[in-house]
């Protein structure tokens, strides 16, 4: 069976709508025209429910940490969430023009084999961004439970776990269709259930206290907008194709960059500058956050709208584990892992709950330190990746040769060097300029702050976490000026003729 076939067996022709209750049998291979359906607006729901968690209310906290004042805090989040989204959006367009998941279409950039690089990160980013969601829903169950006097142990941890891992592992299984249904209850349900929670606790909020919060420097202020941009967007860009590869040929691309953009990031918007007033309205919430990002909120809560809570809280996570396990089910299969795509979902999943067994039951360190460092460290190549595959996007003028992205003396070649270097180097650069002092496995980085003058790994620009942008920019800009002539090249190639059929 060819690579770009489906693992299971081809979907039944002409028929393009929802089917929920059945195992998606697509897995890494081109959508045929009959199976595509639906609308660019339809990407709003997957979007939304991904990232209308409550885990946006602690990020005021996260970006106050950075010792900034309010409305620094509000300008950081604004242009790193949208920005950062923009990007997501960008990165869908080529699922409309590419039929194929966003880690297939990267062949192109990288080469059918040279792409297994950046596979190999967007793997490890999705697996360890799922895993975080179900740690902090498990904490969050545990702690609510706690206040309402039913037990927050083992036990309720161990329950809880169960739970949130079975519905991630249950949408990742079933796929597409699944995922799409249940994204849209999941947005209505924590939409209405988080307004509720906004209406119970607004009078914590001291705006005396908020307004009060001293300025902090310029510096200050590029770490806060790399940790916003790395904690929404930059952990999205590797799955923005994942959704939109479903979408009829001739829907608009302006459609799919506005519509994915506009579901993302809406809800961080409003949850994040929420959440800046409440940090910034008690130093004790606040801390309370960075050790349970979550299970804190439900310390402003009265009693009877603790469960409610629960629900909002494991559902937001739900919404955005759900995604993730698809996506890095997806990254698996592109690496050549000849499984059927529902058993990559079922491996990605054992790995996740084995991780967040460790973190919940075993491990005793700090949250926030180590959740820093995983989206900094990953943040970087990832964002590099990003920049190229940018660029490359921006320079295609036609559609992708689908077949070609599953044969590697195609047009788009084996292994192409030079973007492959690109990510290397632009990585090598970023983690030069980013520091995780607090995080022990990673006090390595950092090591060009002292050559280039700015300090060192003790100095003003420490936490400024330029790595991230550099990787970025660097990414971006040397494709854009160098890889055009590839692109053209490629575009230049004669088209095969599909084989005859009997």
């Amino acid at each position: 069976m060819a690579e770009g076939q489906s693992v299971v067996g081809a979907a039944p022709a002409g028929e393009a709508e929802l089917r929920p209750t059945q195992i998606e049998m697509n897995g890494i291979n081109i959508i045929t025209d009959s199976e595509r359906k639906g609308h660019p607006r339809d990407l709003f729901w997957p979007w939304f429910a991904a990232n209308v968690s409550v885990l946006g209310l602690s990020y005021g906290a996260f970006v106050l940490g950075f010792g900034i004042s309010f409305w620094q805090a509000v300008v950081v989040s604004l242009v790193g969430i949208i920005v950062s989204f923009l990007l997501v959006g960008f990165i869908a367009v080529a699922g409309k023009r590419g039929s194929a998941p966003t880690m297939v279409l990267g062949r192109a950039a990288f080469g059918v084999n040279g792409n297994k690089l950046p596979s190999v990160i967007s793997w490890l980013l999705t697996v360890g961004w799922e895993t975080v969601l179900v740690i902090l829903a498990t904490l969050a169950t545990a702690t609510v439970f706690d206040r309402l006097g039913w037990g927050g142990g083992t036990v309720t941890k161990i329950i809880a776990l169960i739970v949130v891992v079975a519905l991630t592992i249950f949408g990742g299984v079933m796929g597409f269709d699944l995922i799409m249904r249940m994204q849209s209850v999941i947005t209505i349900v924590t939409a209405v259930l988080t307004v509720g929670f906004i209406i119970l606790v607004v009078d914590k909020i001291h705006w005396s206290t908020v307004s009060a919060i001293p300025s902090g420097h310029g510096q200050a202020l590029i770490g806060a907008l790399v940790f916003m941009m790395t904690g929404f967007g930059l952990g999205w860009v590797n799955a923005g194709a994942d959704y939109s590869r479903y979408l009829p040929r001739r829907s608009s691309g302006r459609g799919v960059v506005g519509w994915t953009a506009f579901g993302s990031s809406i809800a961080p918007i409003f949850l994040v500058i929420f959440g800046l007033l409440l940090a910034g309205s008690s130093k004790a919430l606040s801390s309370a956050i960075a050790a349970d990002p979550i299970g804190a909120l439900a310390n402003l809560l009265p009693t009877w709208y603790l469960i409610p809570f629960v629900i909002v809280a494991v559902l937001g996570l739900v919404g955005g584990s759900v995604l993730d396990i698809y996506s890095s089910g997806l990254a698996l299969l592109t690496l050549g892992v000849r499984v059927p795509r529902f058993v990559a979902a079922l491996i990605d999943g054992t790995i996740m709950t084995l991780g967040a067994v460790y973190v919940v039951f075993i491990a005793h360190s700090s949250f926030l330190v180590q959740f820093e460092g995983f989206l900094i460290t990953l943040g970087v190549p990832i964002a590099a990746w990003c920049g190229i595959m940018l660029a490359d996007i921006m320079l295609r003028h036609r559609d992708y040769a689908e077949r070609d992205l599953f044969t590697p003396s195609g047009r788009y070649g084996d292994i192409r060097w030079f973007p492959v270097g690109v990510i290397v180097v632009g990585t090598v650069l970023g983690w030069g300029l980013v520091t995780n002092l607090n995080a022990s496995w990673l006090t390595w980085q950092g090591y060009l702050l002292g050559p280039f003058g700015l300090g060192g790994k003790g100095g003003a620009w420490a936490f400024a976490n330029l790595g991230v942008l550099v990787a970025l920019v660097f990414g971006f800009v040397v494709t854009w000026a160098f890889g055009r002539s590839a692109v053209r090249a490629q575009e230049a190639a004669p088209v095969e003729p599909a084989p005859a059929t009997a």
